[in-house]
């Protein structure tokens, strides 16, 4: 199956971690950065992919566990790095019980990558867009 198929079949059938990711991320709802989901490179898919910050953001099950698949796992770390990619990786569980803790690395890692200024708002000492 080429790779365009095979990236839609994947985006048709997301995980419950997958769709709860995407809710934060799609639409540049997560600071502005523009993300792809089940984006190919290579032969591998990425879950999660920004291309301004060239991070990926993976998403694990419980077969992540077996070391068959950590194995591969680690070859597609390294593989992604050559490319000057860097990959994040949640377990699917940590997801659901430490979402803000998720948000923060996410926007950590793309702000060490590709900053976006922060909006005046989120500045200690602005109130209303002006110095307090």
């Amino acid at each position: 199956m080429p790779n365009t198929e095979r990236a839609r079949t994947l985006r048709k059938k997301p995980t419950w971690a997958e769709k709860l990711l995407w809710s934060w991320l799609r639409d540049r709802r997560f600071t502005a950065y523009k993300f792809r989901r089940s984006f190919p490179i290579g032969e591998y898919f990425l879950d999660f992919y920004c291309m301004e910050a060239s991070l990926s953001i993976e998403l694990d099950g419980g077969h992540h566990g077996h070391p068959g698949q950590q194995a591969h796992d680690a070859e597609r770390t390294k593989f992604l790095a050559s490319m000057g990619i860097k990959e994040i990786r949640f377990w699917n569980g940590q997801l659901r019980r430490e979402k803000q803790y998720v948000r923060d690395v996410i926007f950590n890692a793309l702000q060490a990558r590709a900053p976006h200024p922060l909006p005046a708002y989120t500045r200690t000492g602005i109130v209303g867009g002006k110095k307090s």
